[in-house]
């Protein structure tokens, strides 16, 4: 059963700030009881930053944005994910259109999922930050594969236009690195960032940090 992490006597609440389904099924698979709040920050990229600062940026302020509306202690866990191949960085499709043009455009290559992500603890305001970056490797993919593959929805709603634990699954020859950070949410970086809060996934003892 999951439960809620009793640290030196306080319980401390974990809030997601993200109305991603797969999200909160990862963060749900490491046994920890948490709340979702989805963020309403909005996700803007600043010219004048790397890619690394944006996407944590953007994580950070979503957190942010929900630990501004709880008056409860918590630690608010926010995150972004885009897809770059070649300097390009792709987002969500915002129709069927858009979608088959992404992937097209990775089809028979590889290319970089990155995952932003901050954590928030309100009684202090305590911030952890950091990104983690995952390369995928796509087989060809002809028209009638994508077309059929957009028939499905899937892709609507997914960075880079696919879902690597969905259909989208039969598009990747292989990956190097974190898969949980393909999905939306790297877990072991997640895990190392709550220790330094204090909360241990796999021990007993926890203590204030």
């Amino acid at each position: 059963m999951p439960k809620q992490e009793d640290i030196g006597g306080l319980m401390q609440k974990i809030i997601l700030a993200s109305a991603s389904s797969r999200r909160r099924e990862l963060l749900a698979s490491l046994g920890l009881e948490f709340k979702v709040i989805p963020s309403r920050g909005e996700e803007v990229f600043d010219s004048n930053k790397t890619l690394e600062e944006n996407i944590q940026s953007i994580a950070l302020s979503k957190a942010k944005s929900v630990a501004a509306k709880v008056d409860e202690d918590c630690i608010v866990i926010g995150a972004d994910t885009i897809v770059a191949v070649d300097g390009r960085i792709l987002g969500k499709p915002k129709d069927m259109a858009e979608a088959g043009e992404m992937l097209r455009c990775l089809s028979d290559r590889a290319h970089f999922v990155y995952t932003g992500f901050a954590l928030i603890r309100k009684s202090d305001n305590k911030v952890q930050a950091g990104y983690e970056k995952t390369l995928v490797d796509f087989r060809p993919l002809s028209k009638e594969m994508i077309d059929a593959y957009i028939q499905t929805g899937e892709p609507l709603d997914k960075a880079g236009a696919y879902g690597i634990q969905g259909i989208g699954a039969v598009f990747v020859k292989g990956i190097k690195g974190d898969y949980s950070n393909v999905v939306g949410l790297p877990l072991c970086r997640i895990a190392t960032e709550l220790e330094k809060f204090g909360i241990n996934i796999l021990g007993n003892t926890h203590r204030l940090i």
